[in-house]
C-alpha cells in the first residue's frame, strides 16, 4: 500500500486492560533490555550495543505512563522476537495501541 506510513510503531503501555499500573515499575526497562539484540544490523553490528536499546524496542514515559514502543520492522526482521514482545503483553494483559510517531515541530523563535 503506497498510502501506508513507512515508520510504524505499536506502543505497549504500562496500564492493564481494566487500567491498573503494571508491576514492576521497570518492567519497560527490562523488556527492553532483552529485546536489546534485536536491530537493523544485529547486534554484531552496533558499536556499544551491550549497552544501548534496540531502535526496534525503546522504552519510554508517555504521558506519565511508562510505554515500550516496538517499531513493526522487528516483525519482519526477526518473527520470533516480536511474538515474544507480543505474548509478554497479551500475557500481562497490557495495553497495546498501533500508531506511528510524529517528529516534534521546530522550535519557535
Amino acid at each position: 500500500m503506497a498510502d501506508r506510513p513507512t515508520t510504524k510503531q505499536v506502543f505497549i503501555q504500562g496500564i492493564t486492560r481494566d487500567g491498573r499500573t503494571f508491576r514492576p515499575s521497570d518492567w519497560a526497562e527490562r523488556l527492553a533490555g532483552v529485546m536489546s539484540p534485536f536491530g537493523p544490523g544485529g547486534a554484531s553490528g552496533r558499536i556499544g550495543s551491550h549497552i544501548a536499546y534496540s531502535p526496534w524496542c525503546v522504552p519510554t514515559v508517555m504521558n506519565g505512563t511508562k510505554v515500550v514502543i516496538v517499531h513493526t520492522d522487528l516483525r519482519e526482521a526477526e518473527p520470533m522476537a516480536w511474538d515474544f514482545v507480543m505474548n509478554f503483553a497479551k500475557d500481562n494483559d497490557l495495553q497495546v495501541v498501533e500508531g506511528c510517531l510524529l517528529p516534534e515541530p521546530p522550535a519557535k523563535g
